[in-house]
């Protein structure tokens, strides 16, 4: 079990890697659930000020918390909007996670204009809005999003607090909110930071889950779990956007000879050096999959010739470096077969661009493998 000092270590790690396309993939589904949760908070925030008028308070407190809660209902519209395009911003959960924390400090300034500081800084009501911003950031999976929406409330909180000292001379003091004192706001940062924190443990962790359950743990590797859920979306993209996509079926040669001869382990780290060898060559936007076993599937956003072209230049790479079982044992060689299919030129959905490439990965080993087929027979 993780300490908190290593789960700590880790988060930081985390911050300097970039998300894979998973978890980029359910942030953006975060994403627009939390745009829908705000248009709703929004909707809801409208009858506080209207609460507020009927309970006793002033109409100037009143008409600032309709400001804002309007200010609020028309911007979560357009959140909606941009979070329910098929183009995924990756902009946007920053963007609206500063408009979630921002929002509440407009409302608190407002308070403080036409009320008095001591409304601005006591009210708990509308300061409890900065914890539920900082939660909702974990719906986004991203720790960056939670931390930086932890410190801008941070920030944003003490500005406030020192604009409002330097601007009123004297002790804050509301009949309704009562006194401002030093150790309220003291603990108010102290709450906030703890809730940052544990906000960001807890995405760090949905993280690595997440990540795990659509991972290979040998090579590391996005597994089927990945091919069948963010695969289809790419395909469906290409297909509308008139774009060319391009999937190919690899496997290795006669990797069995290698498990029966030197035994698993030495396939296990024969399957790594391939592993190894092929991602050096591609770039971040061609995801290598494992699908099982010694087969892989590679996407490529190439028309089929230009694709053939790309797996040649890997099939000779990977047989050009062969793999070395243990020091002093002989090299082996590993090459490996392929079929390739384009959308939308061979299938229009995953199942079928599986289907075709796997027809033309028989045929490049019947054909005598260590070999690229990306056309049919005539």
């Amino acid at each position: 079990m993780s300490t908190l000092r290593e789960t700590l270590e880790d988060v930081a790690a985390s911050l300097r890697e970039r998300p894979d396309e998973i978890l980029l993939e359910v942030g953006a589904g975060g994403e627009l659930l939390v745009a829908r949760l705000r248009l709703g908070v929004a909707s809801l925030l409208i009858l506080l000020p209207l609460l507020n008028m009927l309970a006793g308070g002033t109409r100037l407190e009143s008409a600032a918390g309709f400001v804002g809660a309007g200010l609020v209902l028309l911007l979560s519209t357009l959140w909606l909007r941009l979070a329910l395009r098929r183009r995924r911003y990756r902009w946007l959960p920053l963007v609206s996670a500063s408009f979630d924390v921002s929002m509440v400090s407009l409302v608190l300034l407002l308070l403080g204009l036409v009320d008095s500081p001591a409304a601005a800084l006591n009210s708990a009501v509308v300061w409890c809005c900065y914890p539920l911003a900082v939660f909702a950031t974990a719906l986004r999976h991203d720790v960056r999003v939670t931390l930086f929406a932890g410190s801008l409330a941070l920030a944003q909180t003490g500005l406030l607090w020192l604009g409002m000292a330097m601007f009123h001379s004297g002790p804050m003091v509301s009949a309704m909110y009562g006194t401002v004192s030093t150790s309220t706001q003291l603990q108010r940062f102290v709450l906030l930071l703890s809730v940052t924190l544990v906000t960001a443990i807890v995405v760090f962790r949905a993280q690595r889950l997440t990540q795990l359950s659509g991972t290979d743990g040998l090579t590391g590797l996005p597994n089927r779990s990945y091919l069948n859920t963010r695969v289809p979306p790419l395909v469906a993209e290409a297909r509308e956007g008139g774009h060319t996509l391009s999937l190919a079926l690899i496997d290795l040669d006669h990797f069995r000879h290698i498990n029966a001869e030197l035994g698993h382990l030495a396939g296990d780290r024969a399957l790594r050096h391939a592993v190894k060898v092929l991602r050096r060559e591609l770039g971040r936007e061609e995801p290598l999959i494992r699908v099982g076993g010694e087969e892989f599937v590679l996407l490529l956003h190439l028309p089929i010739g230009a694709a053939w072209e790309r797996l040649e230049v890997l099939r000779r790479k990977l047989e050009a470096e062969p793999f070395v079982p243990e020091p002093g044992f002989e090299p082996r060689k590993l090459t490996f077969s392929a079929g390739v299919a384009s959308c939308p030129l061979d299938a229009n959905d995953l199942s079928g661009l599986m289907k075709r490439a796997d027809q033309r990965l028989g045929k490049a080993k019947a054909d005598g493998r260590n070999r690229v087929v990306a056309r049919d027979d005539r």
